[in-house]
């Protein structure tokens, strides 16, 4: 897969796939100097962030580190208590949060998850089952799935609104390594048939960076962003994740398409690039 990052397209009847050529597109939703404090301590603090269609934003960093937090923002579950956040008119946001706790004692079929919130035929079901790959699951209980299998239920229960900016907090959270892999192929596979934008937090730092455009290290604040190449070589993401970013050298793309970056006095990397906000 290029992990190059791409300049973003506006122009109408380009291909999902080209939606990142030219540089003009405005973002689906941007954030600017969002600062969140719960209980008088800051969750996030100054982040910039800007996501346009087609593009996959990787989320990383150590537990509160605020990942959850900036998704939220971004999904108008929680108010900014500073900055402000603008998304594009009448921008359909689909969600999926850490895995969802469905009470045992509560029986329920895929199909009636599926359909709650809202008014969903068999076909609907089928067509947006069949989108993520979990064919013939309809009947089975949502208790009995497999931790991959009820990920793309979930992601097929946000697919069901139209969205045009994904949110996904820990995908792959209780999904084996194989069904990462294949997780985040059917993520990279939407967003280039829809032209969705998305954004997905992570621990996995290996299937995260080959299957994403941007990378956002996160500690409170942007500590870095850049193309996963780019941030895995820098000082601040080795900082947070010590020998356990020496792994990503295995992803590898063309040189010629590095992005310049210093730090500056704060430690944020500043990059060569217009797609990055820090």
């Amino acid at each position: 897969m290029d992990l190059t990052t791409r300049p973003l397209a506006s122009a109408a009847g380009t291909s999902p796939a080209d939606l990142r050529s030219l540089p003009t597109a405005r973002p689906l939703v941007e954030m600017q100097g969002v600062t969140v404090t719960f209980n008088n301590r800051p969750a996030l603090h100054g982040v910039n962030l800007a996501v346009r269609s087609g593009e996959v934003v990787t989320l990383i960093g150590p537990n509160g580190a605020g990942k959850t937090t900036l998704i939220r923002v971004l999904g108008g579950l929680i108010k900014a208590d500073a900055g402000k956040v603008e998304k594009r008119d009448g921008l359909r946001i689909g969600y999926v949060p850490q895995r969802t706790h469905i009470r045992n004692s509560l029986p329920m079929t895929v199909a009636r998850f599926l359909a709650l919130g809202g008014k969903v035929n068999r076909a609907g079901v089928a067509e947006a089952l069949a989108e993520v790959g979990a064919d013939g699951l309809a009947d089975a209980s949502i208790h009995q799935l497999s931790g991959g299998e009820f990920q793309r239920v979930a992601l097929a229960r946000a697919l069901m609104q139209r969205p045009d900016l994904l949110l996904l907090d820990e995908p792959a959270q209780g999904v084996d390594v194989a069904g990462q892999a294949q997780l985040y192929q059917l993520i990279d596979r939407l967003r280039r048939e829809r032209g969705l934008g998305v954004v997905l937090s992570s621990h996995d730092l290996h299937l995260v960076m080959a299957a994403t455009d941007r990378v956002v290290c996160l500690n409170g604040h942007v500590c870095c962003v850049g193309s996963p190449a780019s941030v895995a070589n820098d000082p601040a993401f080795r900082g947070l994740f010590g020998e356990a970013a020496a792994a990503l050298a295995v992803y590898r793309h063309d040189p010629a398409h590095d992005h310049n970056h210093d730090h500056g006095s704060d430690g944020v990397c500043d990059h060569d690039h217009h797609h990055h906000s820090s």
